[in-house]
């Protein structure tokens, strides 16, 4: 019994998380700058992309965009939406597509395996770092491909659920919003929105552990989802709270971007990356941090489980 109450009484929460996380960063200035300099092809890259998104984005709402009492027939005029999509928005699609999938995908991978790597040494030491220190810290060069599966695989899983979100959208701005029962329709469709989005920061949540798991502990795949899974037991509502926090971040900063038109100028671009990098390097130090203390939390009831069936045999 006093096993257990010290044991939740040492469960740390959402904010004591993003203490420790900030802690890491705020006391090693060495793994500040070296994050940096490792993560400046991402932020140059996402530069680049921010501003053909946030370009088709706008361009894209304004084709489509009619009063509301356009779509009075709406099924008629669906079939319509697809004659004002030109050639070249479909292809500026697909080239969209192609720049998330690939080389997006492949730079975040290689700042992720750093991050984490340093992160968890940093955190395990628990003493500041130098440069120096630093860079004779490679990553296991075998452990690559085994990770590379697992953020395949999770990349797979976000696709899909991010799919959801935006079916939900695109379905609620071309056919719902002139219906006779607005009301009840953007009811519905704000509660699947919610509830999507709620699954897809749990399993965010996962994820992104599975992804330290493959890095830090050499499980791969499916083993490495399923032992995250189980990690998770018991902080399900943290992990989700702990991803809501940074998606919100994300979409935080896009939306007045795109609001204001960014895109024409750059230096509000240049600001929001900027922001967003900061937020993913936090982001996946923070991932670190919930991995390990999880982890400590499971070890430590088997410790108890066997203490108490050791106990009980003596009995």
């Amino acid at each position: 019994m006093e096993t257990n109450l010290i044991m939740h009484n040492q469960k740390k929460g959402v904010l004591d998380i993003l203490k420790k996380a900030l802690q890491i960063s705020s006391k090693n200035i060495n793994f500040i700058i070296f994050i940096l300099i490792i993560s400046s092809p991402l932020f140059c890259f996402l530069v680049y992309y921010e501003f053909f998104l946030q370009k088709f984005l706008v361009e894209t709402f304004e084709n489509l965009y009619d009063p509301p009492d356009y779509f009075y027939y709406y099924w008629l005029e669906i079939f319509h939406i697809a004659e004002r999509l030109n050639k070249k928005t479909f292809l500026e699609f697909i080239q969209l597509v192609f720049l998330y999938l690939v080389p997006l995908h492949l730079l975040e991978f290689c700042t992720v395996l750093v991050i984490v790597d340093l992160t968890s040494k940093i955190y395990s030491e628990e003493r500041p770092m130098t440069l120096k220190d630093l860079l004779n810290m490679p990553v296991e060069v075998t452990r690559l491909k085994g990770t590379f599966i697992t953020f395949v695989y999770v990349a797979i899983l976000s696709v899909c659920t991010l799919l959801g979100l935006t079916w939900l959208v695109t379905t609620y701005f071309i056919l719902l919003r002139s219906c006779f029962s607005y009301v009840l329709f953007a009811a519905v469709c704000g509660a699947i929105f919610v509830s999507v989005l709620t699954i897809y920061s749990a399993l965010s949540a996962e994820c992104n552990m599975s992804i330290v798991i493959s890095i830090l502990e050499g499980i791969y795949g499916v083993e490495a989802l399923a032992l995250s899974a189980y990690f998770s037991r018991g902080n399900y509502r943290c992990g989700l709270n702990l991803m809501l926090v940074f998606l919100l971040w994300g979409i935080g900063l896009r939306l007045p971007c795109l609001y204001f038109g960014c895109y024409e100028e750059g230096y509000g671009i240049v600001a929001q990356i900027s922001l967003v990098c900061l937020g993913n390097a936090l982001k996946w130090i923070v991932c670190v941090v919930y991995f390990h203390e999880c982890k400590k939390q499971i070890l430590e009831k088997k410790y108890d489980e066997e203490v108490g069936t050791d106990v009980s045999a003596v009995d």
